[in-house]
């Protein structure tokens, strides 16, 4: 791996644990400054390894979203899940017509059926709409993302147990302590796999170890 992409990869988990400490230490100004730097960083890193412009893509409209749901205005939330949905679908083309198991698309159906189910009534009227079209884009997204191997397969899993935390706050069901922390340390491990599963997908193992 070229040293360019060892600074960028250490540089991006660095932005994550200053990021996962300030949520757990309540430090809203860490949070604020690492979370914009995260997926930059990532993105950066997976350039130098030749990422085709999808995954590039993909990571830069969830840096898009990431920047928005630092906010609290409404919305930010509806314009956030619209990059973040808007990146899925380019995960979603960066798969391809690779094959996928059909009985992981059954349960991946299953849980989304399910989850919206349960939601749905706590949901905020103006909001059960977008949400439940953002869920089956997701989900779609989570299951096609084992095409591409073990590591793609768990960050696609991954993104959207992060993005079901949110819609459980959103729900105002009872959360974990420090809710945010384990929003983002999904989210975070997500993105890293779906970059790291795609990359050696495309080029082997050789080329994105370090």
């Amino acid at each position: 791996m070229k040293a360019s992409s060892r600074a960028l990869l250490a540089a991006f988990a660095l932005a994550a644990a200053v990021d996962l400490v300030s949520l757990l230490a309540g430090a809203e100004l860490g949070h604020q400054i690492a979370k914009p730097l995260l997926m930059p960083l990532l993105a950066a890193y997976a350039v130098t390894l030749g990422a085709p412009r999808l995954l590039t893509a993909a990571l830069l409209l969830g840096w898009g979203g990431d920047v928005l749901l630092l906010s609290d205005a409404d919305w930010a939330f509806l314009v956030g899940m619209g990059s973040f949905a808007a990146g899925h679908v380019c995960y979603l083309v960066l798969f391809g017509r690779r094959r996928t198991s059909p009985a992981l698309g059954a349960l991946y159906a299953a849980a989304l059926v399910g989850t919206v189910a349960l939601l749905w009534p706590d949901l905020p009227a103006e909001l059960r709409i977008p949400v439940a079209g953002y869920s089956l884009l997701l989900t779609a997204m989570a299951y096609r993302s084992s095409a591409l191997g073990l590591l793609a397969g768990l960050g696609g899993a991954l993104f959207l147990l992060s993005d079901t935390l949110i819609a459980t706050g959103v729900a105002e069901w009872p959360q974990l302590p420090a809710p945010d922390f384990w929003v983002m340390l999904t989210y975070i491990a997500a993105q890293y796999l779906l970059t790291a599963g795609a990359l050696r997908a495309m080029y082997g193992e050789r080329r994105t170890t370090v």
